[in-house]
């Protein structure tokens, strides 16, 4: 930490928080200043990349029509969004199709694609889908339709039958971008297509002015952090540049859907995630699926507007349906009791399939387990898996496909969405059981929180707060830092708001502190700091900033706590 501290001219908080990331001297400056000068790649490194781009700019030229198919996610919106918009700042209209996350459910079939064939296209550039389409892209093949893959989840062997597929998590490829989410592979895309366009002379010929592509990092950003992949190298550096592009106010639609979330500050990854993204997702999970791609995709601030505001109604709906399913979904886990599976399996019928990926986070938030969440609907079932650290749910799902359990089903280490037939669930909960009991390798499962130092109640300062803020974008593979705040008096506790509890701590040295445990007024750690008064803790949590009437002050978000012996 020496060297952080004399090297790099951090503060020794800031040094334990990078230690502790395994963040030395000689990486430091590529992880506080990420920039894309030193961290992009060159997409040609990406297999399949040259001969994507090569066919796009082919088809730019000659005038062919060119279609994307979408996800209904974020990650999916993001990425469809950015491509519009690239290809419309070069004067070439695309198309975009959205499937219906129930009617249609994830990723290419074969009626959309002949649609869109039947509408004129020569090439569809499929995004964070398409990987495991391989009937659906067989059958577009046959009808004389190409199609381009650009995804990032994980892929078998044997690929689809596509023009290029474009995957960093393709098993031959050595980009070393596997971290990257669907939008980064579009963003690279879009450079590799710019610049095979300059090469050709197209632009030269044509008259027109190259984009300005940094533009779109304000959506690279945005699909980023809510698909919760690593905010690590590039990711990094996206969402760092992404940040600043979005603060400039240039996206119209990103723009309203602020403003209707009543965002009044500069603009963080918790916006991002905990905003701006479930807003962006509630059409694809309650309500029109292409809404978002519409709003991302808008220059017309009085149509921004309009989507934002149907997003934001649809958020609401979402909430309700979510709150409901919730409810039954424990209710089902803690009327079967206590058990050494390692995976929460929660199974309702009728259960809405737009919500069962977020009750699926909850679980797994709950019991700090892996859990999946499965909507039974006529004999057909759609399921949704959040996992945790350690566990790849992705890899369990892909064996559970192989395995001929599964109609359909992919997606990463954290995530993972399948099609079932209701009569082959109760063999793929003991295959998914058993995948991740050899994962586990007989280690059980054991919640545990990080600790990147210890504080006195004295030392937590709006100047910590503020020193720390060098080490965010905070996301998946980059906590936010967490802190262990050591015999802290309980001067007073009261529930605030709905179920959360409030504290107010001083120190033995001196130092006044307020801390807050979201909804936990009915949990453990909520009865132990409402009948704390008086009596010392040792309180481990997150330091964030407490603005109130123009002064700002240090606020411990609280994780857990233990009596100070």
């Amino acid at each position: 930490m020496t060297a952080l501290v004399q090297g790099v001219g951090v503060s020794d908080a800031v040094a334990r928080v990078l230690a502790a990331r395994g963040i030395d001297a000689l990486m430091a400056e590529d992880f506080l200043r990420p920039t894309l000068k030193s961290l992009m790649p060159d997409p040609s490194t990406l297999v399949d990349m040259d001969l994507a781009a090569a066919r796009i700019a082919a088809a730019v030229d000659a005038g062919e029509t060119i279609a994307v198919f979408g996800d209904y996610d974020v990650d999916g919106a993001t990425s469809s969004a950015l491509l519009t918009r690239f290809f419309r700042s070069i004067g070439v209209a695309i198309s975009v199709y959205i499937p219906d996350r129930r009617l249609e459910g994830y990723g290419p079939n074969v009626p959309a694609l002949l649609k869109l064939r039947e509408q004129g296209a020569k090439i569809v550039v499929t995004v964070d889908c398409g990987i495991s389409a391989f009937a659906a892209l067989r059958a577009a093949k046959e009808a004389g339709l190409e199609v381009i893959v650009v995804d990032h989840h994980k892929a078998d062997v044997a690929l689809p039958d596509a023009a290029a597929v474009v995957n960093p998590n393709r098993l031959d490829d050595a980009s070393g971008q596997g971290h990257l989410a669907a939008v980064g592979v579009a963003f690279l895309l879009a450079v590799a297509v710019n610049r095979r366009l300059r090469a050709d002379g197209w632009y030269a010929r044509k008259g027109i002015t190259e984009p300005d592509l940094r533009l779109l990092l304000d959506l690279v950003a945005l699909g980023t952090v809510c698909d919760v992949v690593p905010l690590k190298g590039l990711n990094r550096a996206f969402v760092v540049q992404g940040l600043q592009i979005m603060g400039r106010g240039g996206n119209a639609g990103l723009t309203s859907l602020a403003r209707v979330a009543r965002i009044d500050a500069k603009p963080t990854a918790y916006h991002l995630g905990f905003l701006l993204g479930p807003r962006v997702n509630a059409g694809g999970r309650v309500g029109e699926a292409g809404l978002g791609t519409r709003l991302l995709s808008t220059d017309d601030a009085d149509e921004a507007a309009g989507l934002a505001l149907r997003l934001d109604e649809f958020n609401v709906a979402r909430k309700e349906i979510e709150a409901a399913v919730l409810h039954e979904a424990i209710e089902q886990v803690e009327s079967a009791g206590a058990s050494d599976d390692p995976v929460i399996f929660a199974v309702g019928k009728d259960w809405h399939a737009g919500v069962i990926g977020i009750i699926a986070g909850r679980l797994r938030e709950r019991y700090d387990r892996p859990a999946c969440v499965v909507a039974l609907d006529g004999g057909m079932a759609k399921g949704s898996a959040r996992s945790v650290n350690g566990v790849d749910f992705g890899r369990a799902i892909l064996g559970a496909r192989d395995a001929g359990l599964l109609f359909s089903g992919g997606g990463h280490a954290m995530a993972a969405g399948f099609t079932v037939t209701e009569d082959k669930i109760a063999e793929l909960i003991a295959h998914v059981q058993a995948e991740v009991r050899r994962q586990l390798q007989g280690e059980a499962l054991a919640p545990s929180l990080a600790i990147d130092g210890a504080l006195a109640v004295s030392a937590v300062t709006a100047d910590l707060v503020a020193e720390l803020e060098c080490v965010a974008p905070f996301g998946s593979g980059n906590d936010e830092p967490r802190f262990a705040v050591l015999d802290a008096l309980v001067s007073k506790a009261d529930v605030v708001g709905s179920g959360h509890v409030r504290c107010f701590l001083t120190g033995r040295a001196g130092g006044r502190l307020k801390a807050i445990a979201f909804n936990s007024a009915d949990s453990e750690l909520g009865h132990m700091l409402l009948t704390a008064a008086g009596r010392r803790l040792h309180l481990a949590g997150c330091i964030r900033a407490d603005t109130w009437q123009g002064r700002t002050e240090a606020q411990l978000i609280i994780d857990d706590a233990v009596l100070s012996l």
